[in-house]
């Protein structure tokens, strides 16, 4: 592994992205950023940075946007449900998550978070909330793309012992998601914060060999069940889609007060 300075070396696929563009922000100079982007020209100011372009479907180019890099975040890809399998997904988001596996591997990065989604796990009912431990069931083929980042995420981790987390990614905030808040999007939501933060949790988390973990804000109603990613991570969302866009209900205290012996209980249950 290299460093530059004290920092980690780190490489951000997708960085021109709605993802990407707001973690670069957030993070500063937290980290020595390598920005790989399809059109890097779209990226606003890089900064200090590295900036390359990246075609994710050439595997030489994905080696060498790997050489020395500590972590990956791989939040690069196509992120339309509506794209078909031959019109772009087999290269981007099939192709392209094996070579930056491969890549990262063979040149000796540490870990590689991908982005995974929600798609992945579209096709439970709406009253089922979904744990990281359950399987996938997409509704489309950019699901069964995510569900395919997911298990090549657990070969890789266990198979080549290369520490991998997929993170199964919920509705980003972005115009789309504020102009129609249904009861979907405010289950799944993720402010840009949140989402940054956990990629912070994400790079810097000790001793995971494996993991799948969610995307989400703390929203009033969850899709996706955050017990696991808050356990594993030791993150905690601060953002609420049911406060944020102000959907009109009413916050009261819980029905009933938690007491030291219920406590004794809940810890007694971990054992």
């Amino acid at each position: 592994m290299s460093s530059d300075g004290n920092r980690l070396r780190v490489l951000l696929t997708g960085a021109a992205g709605r993802i990407g563009v707001p973690f670069c922000e957030y993070v500063g100079d937290r980290y020595a950023l390598r920005l790989a982007a399809h059109h890097p020209e779209k990226i606003p100011d890089p900064g200090a940075h590295e900036l390359i372009g990246l075609e994710l479907a050439d595997a030489d180019a994905c080696r060498a946007a790997c050489e020395d890099i500590d972590v990956v975040v791989h939040m690069g890809g196509i992120a339309s449900p509506g794209v078909g399998f031959y019109d772009g997904l087999l290269d981007a988001n099939i192709k392209g998550v094996y070579n930056i596996l491969r890549a990262a591997k063979d040149q000796g990065c540490r870990r590689v978070i991908i982005a995974s989604s929600v798609q992945a796990v579209a096709g439970y009912p709406l009253d089922v909330q979904v744990r990281t431990t359950d399987a996938p069931r997409p509704v489309n083929m950019y699901g069964v793309c995510k569900a395919f980042a997911e298990a090549a995420c657990h070969h890789f981790a266990v198979v080549e012992r290369l520490s991998c987390i997929a993170v199964r990614i919920g509705s980003v905030d972005a115009d789309w998601v504020r102009k129609d808040l249904n009861a979907r999007n405010l289950s799944t939501y993720i402010s840009q914060r949140d989402m940054s933060e956990m990629l912070v949790r994400c790079i810097e988390v000790p001793d995971v060999d494996f993991a799948i973990v969610h995307g989400a804000s703390d929203n009033r109603y969850k899709f996706l069940d955050m017990r696991e990613t808050r356990e594993i991570l030791g993150f905690t969302p601060l953002d609420d889609a049911f406060r944020v866009f102000d959907v009109g209900l009413d916050y009261s205290k819980r029905w009933y007060e938690r007491t030291p012996q219920d406590r004794n209980v809940r810890e007694r249950s971990k054992e």
